[in-house]
């Protein structure tokens, strides 16, 4: 039985009136069982989204959701045959069985391991051509024109160490002086070309993500849900689907998406991947300010979902699969800053919401695979896996500290301003249709800016990782480079002050405008850079001690300004410098500056970027503060799982009334799965009530799509009836759907979705326990973001 007695209502509109005559026996905090009434009553945020409709369509339904939990049970399930199977075989059989059981409790090391490995690779192959490429701006190695400068000043006959000058086999673009005009125009021009591939590589990415067919059929009026208080409305519809380039910007919002339990599609493809190796080698060879770190996390993402599908284990698991990806991303940070521990430390901090321990083992062996390959390779030349090893060779005082937390506070002023200033860059300028319509145009305009104003400055000339190397130097030898020349005539000049203070506000500036163009990009570098210039400043008027010091520290306080992280930012840069001793100054300032950053700007960069980009992402501790706004003493008014009910129409179109002998048409179920389409509904599915409207089953959307392929092929007519207790179907029904009351606080619902990982909750009354609701996680992410203002 497909439908209600004639003589009956809906069960929904059944308990709609039930509950209206119920209304002035409780208190006005009660749930009243009118979902409309309830919900302009409590003036719900989400208002817009809660209002009667033919339907909805959330934010977020471009993205489907992953259901953890019923992984978890999947995977169990596996685990407990592959057991039964060993502990079943006897003889000749029980050699490969016992195989089988060592080989699937090690496939996760073994993926780990080649996912570290790969990483390293394509790291080493980025790093040689990022620096060849940059120094293309400038000039070309005669005999290799492969190799950058310094490796082809290396191989010149008659070259010394540190000498500049002095290297036959490099030959300037310029022929009237490194600093002339003309070298100034080829600088602009090369950036402005590699601005160009960059860009153009990239738009090769665009997708857009599934968009829904609206059902034009369907007109207001029709069905019982679609008359409300005796108000008509009219009204379809429009699904416009969401348009990504994969392999723009950093990547790292849209992993956090992805760990976090959404699906983007064919965000961590092959293509993709490439895309962002070549993309990042000629953006971050333009000059401008962005880095590849960000790029490497989402590359060492790709190779982790491509090497974890060749094993069954994990493409057959979301959440293994998901495990795995965590993994990944500490070997991109790993191979970016040679910091493996860091990178570790990264995944869980600022990747990962779910970090077993497990996972943290796995972490730190692909962590270490790739470290270790890298340093083998030798990108560098150097032999050395530290980046940017300093040897300061003095010690701080107790003084110093105020000079430290003086860093930390205006790193927090730098991380919250810019913060601020690029969410309202993004808002504004990249919302112009000229510049929205055109990615590539707002490219180059970004490039042209960076050219023109780093040119002159020779503190910020160079790539981004170059500038950092140059800054942290302790200049006992004066013609070691440029910055130590001019430190040893400070006493005659103040034209050095003029170029750290002016290289710090154009960093600024242009981070600013750089950090989400339409290219691979990052902003680590970028905030380091920042932080050394000022830093080094800062170090000139403090006696005594070498001012690279200060450069260190302020790097890493400008950093955690905009990143907010901590821990794995402080052990980055124990492992980028290798100064042991100035871990508690970099401690204090980082701190300090997250404390500061956060009184500006509560969400650090990656956070706001998902707010942008329009990425749903559910985290459990934010959302908890974002909550406790709606507690008395806030607005006064209770957040309630009442706020969470959609539309009493849209329920009716998902609620299926089984009867008595849980029975139903296959015609109503085919037509209950083209509306759940038609609405983008992806995640939801069908609530299964008996003619008391209580829940004895969920049955979700791709399930129930998937059940009907089945009975299809069994050459069955619609018109038939569908055992949901017994026959096919009933094997996809979820018969113990996790349930809570329409008046149970929000904070339920958060702590649920966060920890458990569910794709549903089924929101029922509390006296009659009749279903009342149904809320996917993305109904939920929807209305956090309304509290976010």
């Amino acid at each position: 039985m497909d439908t209600p007695p004639p003589t009956e209502s809906s069960p929904l509109i059944s308990q709609h009136q039930h509950h209206q005559s119920q209304t002035r026996r409780r208190s006005s905090h009660h749930y009243d069982g009118d979902v409309e009434s309830l919900h302009s009553s409590r003036g719900s945020i989400l208002s817009h989204a809660l209002v009667p409709q033919v339907g909805e369509r959330l934010a977020y339904n471009d993205y489907t959701t992953i259901d953890w939990l019923h992984d978890l049970v999947e995977d169990t399930a596996r685990h407990r045959q592959l057991n039964d199977a060993h502990a079943h075989a006897r003889g000749l059989k029980a050699i490969p069985a016992r195989l089988s059981v060592w080989w699937d409790a090690a496939q996760g090391w073994v993926v780990a391991f080649i996912i570290g490995v790969v990483t390293a690779c394509i790291a080493f192959v980025v790093d040689v051509s990022v620096a060849t490429v940059a120094d293309w701006k400038e000039g070309y190695c005669v005999s290799k024109p492969w190799l950058d400068r310094v490796s082809c000043c290396a191989a010149s006959v008659g070259h010394s160490e540190g000498d500049e000058e002095g290297c036959s086999g490099w030959r300037s673009w310029a022929t009237d002086g490194e600093d002339s005009v003309s070298a100034y125009v080829v600088y602009v021009a090369f950036a402005l070309l590699f601005g160009l591939v960059a860009g153009s590589v990239t738009m090769t990415t665009r997708a857009n993500l599934p968009s829904v067919t609206p059902d034009e059929t369907e007109s207001a009026g029709k069905g019982k849900g679609c008359d409300v208080d005796g108000e008509q409305w009219a009204g379809t519809e429009t699904a416009l689907g969401k348009t990504m380039y994969m392999a723009a910007g950093s990547g790292i919002p849209e992993i956090k998406t992805i760990l976090s339990g959404f699906v983007i599609p064919n965000f961590l493809d092959l293509k993709v991947l490439v895309v962002k190796a070549v993309g990042a080698t000629f953006a971050v060879s333009t000059g401008m300010c962005l880095g590849k770190e960000g790029p490497f996390v989402h590359i060492s993402a790709c190779v982790g979902n491509l090497v974890s599908r060749a094993f069954p284990k994990y493409r057959d698991s979301e959440r293994k699969m998901r495990e795995m990806l965590s993994v990944a991303c500490s070997a991109g940070l790993s191979v970016a800053f040679a910091a493996p521990i860091g990178g570790v430390l990264f995944s869980y901090e600022e990747i990962s919401t779910y970090f077993p321990r497990r996972i943290m083992w796995r972490s730190f062996l692909c962590s270490l695979a790739a470290a270790a390959t890298l340093k083998m390779l030798n990108p560098t030349g150097t032999g050395k896996l530290v980046l940017f090893e300093t040897n300061y060779g003095v010690d701080y005082e107790a003084v110093h500290y105020l000079v430290f937390i003086l860093l930390g506070v205006c790193g927090g002023l730098f991380g919250g301003i810019f913060c601020q200033a690029n969410f309202r860059w993004s808002k504004f300028f990249r919302q112009l249709p000229l510049i929205k319509d055109n990615p590539v145009l707002e490219l180059l305009l970004v490039v042209l800016a960076t050219a023109l104003l780093q040119y002159p400055n020779r503190l910020i000339r160079s790539t981004g990782d170059v500038v950092m190397s140059d800054l942290l130097v302790d200049c006992t030898e004066p013609e070691r480079s440029w910055l130590c020349r001019q430190e040893a005539e400070i006493g005659g000049t103040g034209s050095y002050y003029t170029w750290l203070i002016s290289g710090t506000l154009v960093k600024l500036f242009l981070t600013i405008i750089t950090f989400g163009c339409k290219v691979p990009s990052g902003v680590i570098i970028p905030s380091l850079d920042a932080g050394a210039l000022f830093g080094r400043m800062v170090g000139q008027l403090v006696p005594g001690i070498s001012p690279g010091i200060f450069a260190m520290v302020g790097s890493a306080a400008f950093l955690a300004g905009v990143s907010r992280m901590t821990v794995s930012l402080a052990v980055i840069m124990f492992e980028l410098t290798g100064e042991v001793n100035f871990i508690p100054p970099t401690m204090l300032a980082i701190l300090t500056a997250k404390w500061v950053a956060d009184a500006i700007s509560s969400d650090g960069v990656y956070d706001l970027s998902q707010h942008l980009l329009g990425h749903p992402f559910l985290d459990a501790e934010h959302a908890l503060g974002r909550v406790r706004g709606l507690r008395p003493g806030g607005d006064g008014r209770e957040g309630t799982m009442a706020d969470l009910i959609p539309p009493r129409n849209t329920m009716e179109e998902i609620t299926l009334y089984t009867g008595p002998d849980y029975r139903a048409r296959k015609s109503t179920l085919r037509d209950k799965l083209g509306k759940l389409k038609s609405r983008g509904l992806l995640d939801a599915g069908l609530v299964l009530v008996n003619e008391h409207c209580i829940c004895h089953g969920y049955l979700p959307q791709a399930e129930l799509e998937y059940a009907l392929g089945i009975l299809d092929e069994k050459q069955g007519t619609d018109d038939e009836d569908v055992d949901l207790a017994g026959g096919v179907v009933s094997e996809f029904v979820d018969r113990s759907p996790l349930t809570v009351t329409a008046q149970a606080p929000v904070e339920y619902a958060v702590e649920i979705f966060g920890k458990l990982g569910i794709r549903s909750l089924i929101v029922v009354e509390e006296e009659t326990a009749r279903v009342v609701g149904v809320v996917i996680k993305k109904r939920l992410v929807s209305y956090l973001d309304g509290l976010r203002g």
